[in-house]
């Protein structure tokens, strides 16, 4: 049996999970998850506690949580192309793997959620704290990058920051004060898995609940 990927082509999270599966080259089906597929629907549902996706189908094993599905994908699939068998080098890795799940994509998360519950009406408070907290992560970003070029190999890193960065720019534009992350972002839309991603995801952007950019 293939690999079998639940999620949704909008889902930041699913994106996270789908860059990996094409960097490795990795041959897998795609299960959408929306009200059009229950059956879908009904394994994301069986998988976890909160009935989340990305959900990794492999035979009988089924994972949740993008970096699990990476880290068993690195091991199992690619042969540690993911996330290096060195284990200071992954150390590292999980490190930045965390900063943008938790620093990037969260309060990218608060400020989109602020809209989902009233978009006429949303916390403003609460906005320009999750925006202030991006902000933050932008200016370390900006600092980190100068110890991390560009690369056109993707690790682990850049199967998290690419839409991380994707969605939080939207969220909170990534202003000309950070032009190395500016530069990074740029250049992870090119990426051939990133850009797919991009791709398959366009038809859903009238659904985004702050407006999506005319840009990327």
């Amino acid at each position: 049996m293939s690999l079998e990927l639940f999620g949704h082509p909008f889902s930041s999270y699913t994106w996270k999970a789908l860059i990996a599966l094409y960097a490795a080259e990795l041959e897998f089906e795609f299960r959408i998850v929306d009200a059009e597929h229950p059956d879908n629907v009904e394994v994301v549902q069986s998988a976890g506690p909160l009935a989340k996706f990305p959900v990794l189908r492999d035979g009988e094993n089924m994972l949740f949580e993008s970096t699990t599905i990476i880290e068993y994908l690195s091991h199992h699939h690619a042969s540690d192309m993911l996330i290096p068998a060195d284990p200071d080098a992954a150390i590292g890795m999980r490190m930045l793997d965390r900063m943008f799940d938790n620093y990037v994509m969260e309060p990218m998360s608060q400020v989109v959620q602020e809209y989902i519950r009233d978009g006429e009406n949303p916390d403003e408070a609460r906005v320009a704290e999750a925006r202030g907290k991006l902000e933050r992560s932008y200016a370390w970003l900006e600092g980190w990058l100068q110890f991390y070029p560009p690369m056109d190999h993707v690790t682990l890193i850049e199967c998290a920051a690419a839409p991380a960065l994707f969605y939080a720019d939207w969220v909170s534009p990534i202003s000309s004060q950070f032009p190395r992350l500016r530069r990074w972002r740029a250049h992870l839309l090119q990426l051939p898995p990133v850009a797919q991603c991009v791709e398959d995801a366009r038809p859903y952007r009238p659904f985004f609940p702050l407006g999506a950019p005319d840009r990327d």
